[in-house]
């Protein structure tokens, strides 16, 4: 387990290989352990360093005294990542919300930022399924007045999303709620919410590789198509048997994409 000391807390992070730096970052209610497999995999098979964070208020990271919880604070949080560990540019990937923040790294970080990869992630925060937008009301104050009943509501919410999903991911997620703070749940869904890329898109000049599950159930897969339409020289994937977990749900074709996206 490793960790550095930010302006706005401690940020945890795992990191595995050698070579060049790869850095992937997770999604709501998530942790850095949903890209174990491809750590490794980039690792060993892309011969990649391959850097792992826990946003603010998420696994391992800090959960008091931190910023607002939402998308440009953990852009700024992944910029002192970089500056901390003398990483100067490098690809980053993310995955939901972590989708979104590379992304938005790309366009306010243009020179950190080598490539880009966008898995399962909301361009436009109303692309959140219905669920999700009803968590993005600002649900603040009742967490912090009834903690046991907000934290009953929440792991209820992951419990009907993940309804259709493995034993694994169903259960990756129950474990990384718990470790979740209530505030950075929901300041950082609400933030999520509102958040819209779409217009910005086509100022990024780093390639971007978007992959999206056919049978997304979280973000609407349809979020491929505007990708593509914003920026035409994208790639893009849609994993037909995948859901929200394309990484998970179909690792052989996910690794292989992201392998041949890095190296080209």
């Amino acid at each position: 387990m490793s960790s550095i000391v930010t302006s706005q807390g401690i940020v945890h992070y795992e990191a595995y290989g050698r070579g060049k730096p790869v850095i992937l970052l997770h999604g709501w209610i998530n942790s850095w352990g949903v890209w174990q497999d491809v750590m490794i995999d980039l690792a060993e098979n892309g011969r990649f360093k391959v850097y792992a964070l826990d946003f603010w208020g998420f696994g391992e990271s800090a959960k008091d005294n931190t910023p607002p919880f939402k998308v440009m604070s953990y852009v700024q949080m992944v910029d002192q990542f970089m500056e901390i560990l003398g990483i100067e540019c490098a690809p980053i990937l993310g995955h939901s919300m972590g989708g979104t923040v590379a992304l938005a790294c790309a366009l306010n970080y243009p020179q950190r930022v080598t490539k880009v990869g966008a898995v399962g992630a909301p361009i436009a925060g109303r692309s959140l399924n219905f669920f999700l937008r009803l968590a993005a009301w600002n649900w603040v104050q009742l967490a912090q007045s009834l903690p046991a009943v907000t934290h009953l509501i929440v792991t209820t919410l992951v419990r009907i999303n993940t309804a259709g999903d493995s034993a694994r991911v169903r259960k990756m997620l129950l474990h990384d709620v718990s470790k979740t703070s209530m505030e950075s749940f929901f300041r950082s869904i609400g933030d999520l919410r509102r958040t819209d890329l779409s217009a910005r898109l086509g100022d990024v000049k780093a390639p971007i590789l978007g992959v999206y599950g056919l049978h997304d159930n979280i973000v609407s897969p349809h979020q491929v198509d505007v990708l593509a339409r914003c920026v035409l020289t994208a790639q893009t994937l849609v994993l037909e048997k995948s859901r929200h977990f394309p990484m998970l749900d179909e690792p052989e074709k996910f690794n292989a994409a992201v392998r041949q996206f890095l190296a080209a």
